[in-house]
């Protein structure tokens, strides 16, 4: 019997392309959860403080899931199995790689500290450029579920023209040496977030290979990080006191339903499209939430601008750049 040749099934490329959507949805959403936990940071003149009750209520929205969805608690338990007996074949999962959320937590209290003093801009472009290197060498070493991925020259033009995209964007905002003194914090953040969104995609795949794994892997996120922020914030209180009276505005407490979305969707999306690609995609994500925010937001921290424009081109053209090589594999 002769084999009859076939094409390539498209459902990998069609996982491929939702998930650099997802990977855009996923920026767009850090972009607010900044815009909020500033706001909150600076309402409440402690940015551990708010840092703090941003994860504990993305944490009590967690746990009432879990609560409520027997699936996570399962596979919550096949986390737990397989830190305690490594050798069982759940997927090699050693407790370190479950502290991405220490990462997490010092994204969040660098959104609450220096958001309302440089503005959304400005951070962005700090976690982004730190972000966009990193995930090329978290990729390179194999920390995410998808395994090691070679340098290529796609990626690392992909990489440069991130890091231009987001300089040019904010280009009207470098000439302030306090604000870019300030913003090596976030920057160290970005560099944070790769290794984040690698070893939760990590905690994902051992849980669960449906959805039910990225909302474990966020659980685990969220406790981890809720305790680091709950150690700072004791130290915070002996040291400055209790931070001012807690904002009436509602709005202000939606960053860690922010945080549960974005987490969830990074820990199953990176399994997909590696690290570096997921990235790229946050960086454009996070460009197009700030064209959103100073569009209808007047009181944003600057205004459209034609390098805003610029910079959220060139962003888009660098995550298509950087994931051909994906899509061709996809269909090959």
């Amino acid at each position: 019997m002769t084999a009859i040749a076939t094409k390539p099934a498209p459902s990998t490329r069609h996982h491929h392309i939702v998930g650099l959507t997802a990977a855009f949805g996923i920026g767009m959403l850090v972009a607010v959860q900044s815009r909020i936990n500033g706001e909150l940071g600076n309402v409440l003149g402690d940015g551990v403080a708010a840092a703090l009750i941003s994860f504990g209520t993305g944490l009590l929205i967690l746990l009432i899931g879990t609560a409520l969805i027997p699936a996570v608690r399962r596979s919550l338990g096949r986390v737990w199995r397989t830190i305690r007996e490594p050798t069982r074949g759940y997927g090699g999962l050693r407790w370190w790689q479950c502290l991405g959320g220490v990462a997490g937590a010092y994204l969040v209290a660098t959104q609450s500290i220096t958001v309302s003093v440089i503005g959304v801009a400005v951070f962005t472009v700090a976690v982004v450029a730190g972000q966009a290197v990193s995930s090329l060498i978290v990729d390179r070493l194999g920390f995410g579920p998808a395994g090691p991925q070679q340098f290529t020259t796609l990626r690392v033009v992909g990489a440069l023209i991130a890091l231009v995209a987001v300089v040019l964007a904010v280009s009207d905002q470098l000439s302030h040496p306090d604000g870019l003194l300030l913003a090596v914090l976030p920057a160290l953040g970005g560099v944070g977030t790769a290794v984040q969104q690698a070893i939760n995609g990590r905690v994902a795949r051992t849980a669960s290979p449906d959805a039910y794994g990225a909302v474990a892997a966020s659980v685990v996120n969220f406790v981890v990080g809720f305790a680091a922020l709950l150690i700072v914030f004791t130290a915070d209180l002996v040291l400055r006191g209790a931070p001012h009276h807690l904002p009436s505005e509602p709005w202000l407490y939606f960053g860690g339903a922010c945080g549960v979305i974005f987490i969830s969707a990074a820990a199953s999306v990176v399994r997909v499209v590696g690290v570096f690609v997921l990235g790229l995609g946050t960086i454009a994500g996070q460009l197009i939430a700030s064209l959103f925010i100073d569009l209808f937001l007047p009181a944003a921290d600057k205004a459209v601008t034609l390098q805003v424009v610029a910079g959220t081109v060139l962003a888009l053209a660098a995550v298509v750049i950087a994931a051909v090589p994906n899509l061709r594999r996809a269909t090959s």
